[in-house]
């Protein structure tokens, strides 16, 4: 696969990953309201939903090429082991 026929391909599904995310987020706190009338069987399916949208952003991000942390961050900077300067060598 070409390199931006991947990064497409990426993008799309972290994208549709992300809809699926909110979505089940969404139904999950519209089906705590009594007034929605909301069929219960649902509200386990918008539970998976988040964990299929988490699986689809991470491949997603696999297949797109992103799927590494930046070393331009805060907390990986300061506070991860690999990235300090100071190494001591006993």
């Amino acid at each position: 696969m070409k390199r931006k026929t991947a990064a497409v391909l990426g993008n799309v599904l972290m994208g549709l990953g992300l809809v699926t995310m909110v979505g089940g987020v969404g139904y999950s706190i519209l089906n705590q309201l009594p007034s929605m009338n909301l069929p219960q069987f649902l509200a386990h399916g918008a539970v998976a939903s988040i964990f299929l949208g988490a699986i689809l952003w991470l491949a997603g991000a696999r297949i797109g090429g992103r799927e590494r942390v930046a070393d331009r961050y805060f907390w990986v900077r300061h506070y991860d082991a690999r990235c300090r300067k100071s190494h001591r060598h006993p």
